[in-house]
């Protein structure tokens, strides 16, 4: 039965092999990953890789578990900073810092996110949501006339998802029809936009 890493030199090889398994699956993909590839890449022995996981399945779990955690670390060191800018400005902020964020190393996080279901992202996505929800308050906070948006809760779930499905459909596009600096402009005007329009009207009705 796999262990749990206790001391720092086999954290230091869980955390590799993890590595390792996002690189390899950037190169072959889900199906034609292997663990052997995976050993090879994390300079470690395959009986060495399996004192840690049970199978690849097992590895493929453990990076989707870092890929959400270093997401959370993403948006809550930007959190105060989004939570005081224009609704525009944030919009642009945050995708730019996510396309920063999925190419980095190669672009192995962007390689890898196209298979989100296969690395079953899902049963770790809590921590991004509550992390969300949280960066959704702080801006509430912060822009109290953003209250006035009819059922803010529900349309910030749909901009900000959408938005990031947009930025990773974009970036997965070898020939994208627009720019990404297109995109993102487009998204922060519509969204803008749409609150402006939404303050007004809820103005209007109070006025």
């Amino acid at each position: 039965m796999p262990r749990k890493p206790q001391q720092q030199r086999a954290q230091a090889t869980v955390n590799a092999i993890v590595e390792a398994g996002f690189i390899a699956m950037a190169q072959h993909g889900p199906a034609g990953t292997t663990t052997r590839q995976i050993a090879d890449i994390a300079g470690v022995g395959v009986g060495s890789l399996y004192e840690y996981f049970e199978n690849k399945e097992a590895i493929f779990s453990a990076m989707s578990e870092r890929f959400v955690a270093d997401t959370v670390t993403l948006i809550r060191s930007q959190m105060g900073t989004l939570a005081r800018m224009s609704i525009k400005d944030a919009v642009y902020h945050m995708l730019n810092s996510f396309r920063t964020f999925l190419q980095e190393n190669d672009g192995r996080y962007l390689s890898c996110i196209q298979y989100a279901m296969t690395l079953d992202f899902e049963r770790y996505i809590d921590p991004l949501q509550q992390t969300l929800s949280e960066l959704v308050t702080q801006y509430l906070m912060n822009h109290p006339d953003t209250l006035r948006v009819r059922d803010i809760s529900t349309m910030s779930y749909i901009m900000i998802h959408g938005g990031i499905f947009a930025v990773v459909r974009h970036l997965s596009d070898p020939s994208p029809p627009i720019t990404f600096d297109q995109l993102v402009e487009g998204l922060a005007r519509m969204v803008g936009h749409y609150t402006e329009r939404e303050i007004e009207l809820a103005q209007g009705e109070n006025g």
